[in-house]
């Protein structure tokens, strides 16, 4: 169900990301929004246990506020990683069956519990800035706006055109990004290279380097543009594969990389080979 603030535009820039762990806030919402979609106090529990491996507390009968303060206990004091093993298992748990009636015989279902515990969720995630994103009852990495619009789609494309190798060396750079407690800078660029060389070699049907891809095939880049891939394979060589001591590649670089390499993988997908 929609906010006034959503209806009427008054909603705010996505905050800067700032986090990827679990912090209080979203402990706390994640049992306010489980219970909007549907959940009650006993089974919420039920499922925070099998998660957690815990065993609930016999002593707690009554959903208000006894099981309920022991959810949110429950949740308090479990691991970051643990609390979105909770999030996507909420997911999955939730029916896609309409929880909300139509306004109106014969009208459309308005919403479902697993619908409206996502849309929800991902409000939270941006206005708290957390760099996750709950897509198909997955938890995905998000990163800032501009990359977000550059890996839209690019995975399912890419994939679906025959280009399975190199899609999966995408969503592998995209896995090195949201790695915790810190993000393998290094393989999300060696990664997101990767996935850009498997398209180019499928595009022009050869085995050769990125490169001698560029070299060889002229027009598979417009120029200038095929000089910007020709010196990213250079800059992958030196801050990827052989990386020097004192310089090592930042977070910032490794995502523009992947972002990078999305774009130029969708564009080779849509092109004829």
């Amino acid at each position: 169900m929609s906010t006034f603030s959503e209806r009427f535009g008054f909603e705010p820039r996505d905050a800067e990301i700032s986090t990827r762990d679990a912090p209080a806030e979203l402990r706390s919402s994640v049992v306010d929004i489980a219970y909007e979609a549907g959940l009650s106090p006993r089974p919420l529990r039920t499922l925070i246990c099998r998660v957690l491996f815990e065993a609930p507390d016999p002593s707690n009968w009554s959903e208000y506020p006894n099981i309920d303060e022991e959810v949110r206990r429950t949740l308090s004091d479990a691991p970051w990683y643990e609390v979105y093993n909770v999030i996507e298992a909420v997911s999955n748990e939730l029916p896609a069956t309409a929880m909300f009636p139509p306004l109106f015989p014969g009208g459309e279902p308005r919403c479902s519990g697993y619908v409206h515990f996502e849309e929800r969720i991902n409000r939270l995630f941006r206005k708290k800035g957390i760099g996750w994103q709950l897509i198909n009852r997955r938890l995905e990495y998000r990163g800032t706006e501009g990359v977000e619009m550059a890996l839209h789609g690019v995975y399912e494309l890419v994939r679906d055109t025959g280009r399975a190798t190199a899609a999966t060396e995408l969503h592998q750079a995209i896995t090195d990004l949201g790695r915790r407690p810190e993000p393998d800078v290094t393989g999300a660029i060696q990664h997101a290279m990767a996935a850009l060389e498997c398209a180019a070699r499928a595009h022009a049907c050869s085995s050769d380097t990125l490169g001698q891809l560029i070299q060889r095939n002229p027009q598979m880049f417009p120029p200038p543009l095929d000089s910007v891939v020709s010196k990213a394979w250079g800059y992958t060589s030196n801050f990827g594969r052989h990386l020097v001591e004192g310089r090592p590649p930042n977070f910032d670089e490794a995502e523009l990389m992947t972002g990078l390499s999305a774009v130029l993988c969708r564009y080779l997908a849509r092109k004829k080979s």
